[in-house]
């Protein structure tokens, strides 16, 4: 006879339901065709923790009977959109999904190429008016 085991099976159960939730649809998703005859098929990345423990206490006699189990188990699923395959016309393409920035320096990276033009423009618009200041002063040609 096999001994049943409330920590093994609390696990199995968890195991079971991520199982359901993290399979081949989820990470290739399925095909949605719109009407102008574009195939989009969403691709994603998953990844999944999993932690837990118990005991089981009391005394060795009580315990063959009915055993005193203290456990507690965690489970966490992160789903993260990573691109799109794009389908039209018999050509493929994959559109990646911008990630949001996750930190300060991510931040600064992305804000670089608009404070670059920012900072041209600005130069440009001084260049243009020294320019003008300098025709301005030029004495005009006599005849």
């Amino acid at each position: 006879m096999e001994k049943k085991n409330p920590l093994s099976d609390l696990i199995q159960d968890s195991m079971a339901k991520v199982r359901e939730m993290v399979d081949t649809n989820t990470i290739v998703g399925q095909p949605i065709h719109t009407p102008d005859g574009v195939t989009l098929i969403p691709i994603s990345r998953v990844s999944f923790g999993m932690g837990g423990g118990g005991a089981a206490f009391g005394s060795k006699k009580k315990e063959a009977e009915d055993p005193n189990l203290g456990a507690g188990l965690g489970v966490g699923v992160h789903i993260d959109p990573v691109a799109f395959l794009i389908i039209k016309d018999g050509s493929t393409r994959v559109m990646p999904v911008a990630m949001p920035p996750m930190n300060t320096v991510d931040r600064i990276v992305e804000m670089v190429p608009s404070v670059v033009e920012k900072v041209e423009g600005f130069v440009a618009s001084h260049k243009k008016k020294d320019g003008e200041a300098a025709e301005a002063e030029e004495p005009a040609p006599e005849a």
